[in-house]
Formats: C-alpha cells, structure tokens, sequence
C-alpha cells in the first residue's frame, strides 16, 4: 500500500523504470569505466562508482577502485542519494549526522567523504548515482560538483542510448515478425489457387504439376507459421521439426517419423534447417515412397539433419552437387551454406531407399538438454 505521501507508489515507478533500462547484471562495459575513473582523477579520490538501486541491493554498472560489484542496499548512502533530485554531499562523515551510524562509516571501510549526484530519467526517477568516495574527508567546490554533474548526465545520455538501441531492435523484429506472416498468408493464398486450379475441369497432365506446387508453396508455408512459435533467441530444433513435419504429414498426406536430440540452437538457424527439412521432405514424398524419417542428431561440435524414405533409392549417378541438378537440390545446398556446412547423399538406414545428410557445425550457444534420442 502506498504512504500518504506516495513515497512506496514512487518507489514502485522507481523500479520499474531501472526494469525498463534493463541496466542490472549487465556485462562491464569500457564507456561507463572511462567516467569512473575520470571523476576519480578530477576529485583526486581512489574510488568512483556508477550504481543502480534495486529493491535490496545496490549494483555497481562500473566500480573504479573498489573490487566489489554489489553491497546490500541497507547501509548503501548511495539509497540514500537517490531520495532527491540534488547533489548529495558529505565532506566529513565523522562530523555529519546522517552518516554517523552507517556501517560503511563507522566499520572497517572507513568511509570518510561521499559525493552523488542522482542519475535522473527522462521521466523523472533515479535510477542510481554517479559518485566518488575518499577515505579522508575533503572539502568539495562548486566547479566539482558541476563537473560531476556533467559526467552524470554522460552517464544517462549512455543508458538512454542503451534504451533506444534496443527500442529499435524490438521495433525491427516486431517488422520482421509481421512481414514473414504477411508472406505465409499470402503464400497460402497461392497455394489454394494452384489447389483450385488442378481441380479444374479439363485441365489434362497438368492438374498433377499443379497440386505438386500447391503442395510445396503450402510446404513453405508452414515454414514460416513455425518459425515464429517460439519468439526466444534460442530454439529446440526437435520441437520445431515435429511441429513442422505434423503440418507437412497433412499436406503431403505421407506418415513422418521425427527422432533425435533435444538441442537448443539459435532462431537465426533454425529457418534456414526448416527450409532444408521442407525440401528434403517434400522431395522424398515426390519420388520415394513408405514413410519418411527425419533425424536430428546432436554432438558437441556438430549437429546432424537426416531425411531418408523407404523408396527405390538414388540413381546410381546421382551427385547433389552436379552443375546439372536441379533448382530445389541447389537451393537446399545454398541454405547448407548459410549454415557453414556439407551435404552427403546415400542409401537408406532402414534397409531400402535414400537417404540425405546434412552435416553443420554447433553453435556456441547452443546446447544439448536432457532426454535424448526421444521418438516421436
């Protein structure tokens, strides 16, 4: 509940404003330790530190002569400082009453001068300060504290920067995100035209051609409608081609059978394996036959995307990557390319038909998770 004053509501609002800055726990960043150790050098004091007030701690974005990344916020004058808009000063600990008591002053630490300034919002809310601590007590001017509020507002001016950047990103993927589905509805659209139209009467050998468009466009299609189901940076690649290969089962009204690893790869991979596994599928639907089995296999250094039928198998003379092949073999191979790896074609692992592989290399962020060789 709020103080007649409104003071826990401005908390609140306080809060969720370092929230939105997304400033906590952030890597050490060289353009806010260039400020701290400028203002230690203009106060000739060891320490300068650039903090963020959380609900319970105090976190240090760069901390200028002190080894420490957080203190609780408790004994923290830097609490202390934010409760204003104005510098908050103190040339002699020893000597002011509001920091008598604090354990930073009366401990070990020693704390014997403190200087803040507010690092305000736009909208008004202090984040955190921007100040410089001495051990000695020391008188401060009227220049200082200028200059330090100027090196607070290069502070702000970095984190508003920060704020926009990412405002810009998250506007730009929110364009892509409306793009792609404007380009699944309207490839969707297509694919019923070319279902109606191979129903037409009288249409002769072409109605055959014509459904197997409808098919590959509805194929892609679904690419795109399940790339977008997970909006997070990394994906499970196996529950993304279960999803996609349920849709195509349908379309193509073949039996899929999807196995493998569990493995987490990035969003930025996964459209171009989704693309691959379309093709692939929608190839060995087209001139194989029984069902289809697709793989992911994982290892530490390189992942595998397997698509094999129970048909006839490849023509003897068949290479993949023959100046002769045709457009779907050499658009899957510059989608292998995008993911900096191989493709290799053989027999089928169950006994009969063919089989592709492609092979490319495990991102650094991706990673294997429990369960498996799970079957689907």
């Amino acid at each position: 509940m709020p103080n007649a004053d409104g003071s826990s509501t401005n908390e609140e609002s306080r809060i969720a404003a370092v929230r939105r800055y997304d400033i906590l726990d952030s890597p050490p960043d060289g353009a806010f330790d260039r400020i701290t150790a400028l203002a230690a050098r203009r106060f000739g004091v060891p320490i300068a530190i650039i903090s963020i007030v959380d609900e319970d701690r105090i976190w240090f974005k760069s901390h200028h002569g002190l080894p420490v990344e957080q203190i609780d916020r408790e004994p923290g004058l830097c609490a202390s400082a934010i409760l204003g808009h104005t510098p908050y000063l103190i040339e002699d600990a020893r000597k002011d009453p509001r920091a008598l008591a604090n354990p930073l002053v009366a401990g070990d630490f020693g704390l014997r001068f403190y200087a803040a300034v507010p690092l305000t919002t736009s909208d008004g809310h202090n984040l955190g300060t921007l100040c410089v601590i001495d051990k000695e007590p020391r008188p401060i001017n009227d220049d200082q504290i200028e200059d330090l509020q100027d090196l607070a507002s290069v502070v702000m001016d970095q984190l508003e920067l920060g704020l926009a950047s990412r405002s810009a990103v998250g506007r730009a993927n929110l364009m892509a995100k409306e793009i792609d589905h404007r380009v699944m509805n309207s490839l969707q659209f297509v694919s019923g035209l070319l279902a109606m139209q191979s129903r037409s009467p009288g249409i002769g050998e072409a109605a055959s051609h014509l459904e197997l468009a409808a098919n590959r466009v509805a194929a892609v299609a679904q690419v795109h409608r399940n790339f977008y189901a997970d909006a997070a940076a990394e994906v499970s690649c196996l529950a993304f081609l279960r999803r996609l290969c349920d849709d195509l089962a349908s379309i193509l009204d073949r039996e899929i059978v999807v196995e493998g690893d569990e493995e987490m790869v990035p969003a930025t991979s996964i459209q171009p394996i989704g693309l691959i596994a379309n093709e692939l599928i929608t190839n060995a639907a087209k001139h194989g036959a029984g069902k289809i089995f697709v793989q992911f296999r994982a290892s530490p250094n390189t992942n595998e995307l397997i698509v094999c039928d129970e048909g006839t198998g490849l023509p003897a003379n068949f290479d993949p990557h023959a100046k002769t092949a045709g457009l779907g073999m050499r658009v899957i191979l510059t989608l292998v390319k995008q993911l900096r790896g191989t493709l290799d074609a053989g027999q089928g692992t169950h006994g009969s038909g063919a089989c592709i592989t492609v092979k490319f290399p495990t991102e650094g962020s991706a990673r294997v998770l429990p369960g498996a060789d799970a079957s689907h």
